[in-house]
């Protein structure tokens, strides 16, 4: 039987969770998913910096977080995640302004119509513009903001960059095309660049992923419910694969996103966490 030395420890209960003090840059931060996120980490005591690349509604996300945790230190500022001209002035204003950074949340993303494949049309009829956008923006719109803040978090000697997956990238969903490729490709990148940051850095910083199932959001509310409600055919797909038999609810993120930005996950590198109510382990029969 193999033993190991365990090191006392002096650090008191619950440490492994607390973030209090804490600089996580959160991408998207505008959105359903990465915004309410943002909002968490920010009650939690961590500071945080909310990107988007709208100022009106970055400043009605801070105006609403600030109601919620009075006390919490919030940062907006406007920067598209393919701008790395962009993003490089947001690292050099986090560092200047708190001098290290802890962790980065890559949560822009999105899909577009042209990049779906609806029920009266086929692959061929797919407009690759709209393709190639959708795949540049979720795959290189993580790429790019870890390519840029990594160093920062290298430099400090630790740090986590948790990015978002799919429940479609494992899995052939119908019509997503654009989306379900460019999410396979965030994570196969989280488990290469888990590895590469793990041996550069003696496992100081790490690479994980949460993979989200069904959440109602702007984009698919209506592809998911009618007016009134209720669910649509493809709601009804949905919910029969998911055994919790619901969509999920965006503060059940939370806890896997802290989980994954705190030292609880230490020795957690290239892993992608699903957060579906089993939608992925269930083959529908």
């Amino acid at each position: 039987m193999p033993c190991s030395t365990v090191s006392p420890t002096t650090a008191p209960a619950g440490s492994l969770f607390d973030i209090a003090g804490r600089v996580y840059v959160v991408t998207g931060a505008t959105g359903a998913l990465a915004g309410s996120a943002a909002g968490y980490l920010a009650a939690q005591g961590a500071r945080v910096v909310w990107l988007g690349r709208s100022q009106e509604k970055l400043d009605a996300a801070l105006a609403a977080v600030r109601a919620a945790a009075p006390t919490s230190e919030n940062l907006a500022l406007v920067a598209n995640v393919l701008d790395r001209p962009a993003l490089e002035r947001v690292r050099d204003t986090v560092l200047e302004k708190w001098g290290r950074l802890d962790g980065l949340l890559n949560g822009a993303g999105g899909n577009m119509p042209g990049a779906t494949i609806t029920p009266e049309k086929n692959f061929t009829d797919l407009d690759f513009d709209a393709f190639r956008q959708v795949v540049d923006l979720n795959l290189n719109g993580t790429v790019l903001p870890s390519l840029v803040f990594a160093p920062a978090l290298i430099k400090g000697g630790r740090g986590a960059i948790v990015n978002f997956s799919s429940a479609s990238a494992p899995q052939a969903i119908t019509r997503v095309v654009g989306y379900s490729a460019a999410k396979s490709g965030v994570e196969n990148f989280t488990r290469w660049l888990a590895t590469d940051l793990a041996r550069a850095t003696g496992g100081k910083v790490r690479v994980n992923a949460v993979m989200p199932g069904f959440f109602i959001g702007e984009q698919n509310r209506r592809l998911l419910t009618n007016e009134d409600g209720s669910l649509t055919a493809r709601g009804k797909q949905v919910v029969a694969k998911t055994p919790f038999g619901r969509f999920g609810e965006a503060d059940e993120l939370h806890g896997a996103i802290h989980y994954l930005l705190a030292d609880a996950s230490k020795f957690v590198t290239g892993t992608v966490l699903a957060v579906d109510g089993g939608f992925s382990t269930f083959s529908g029969v």
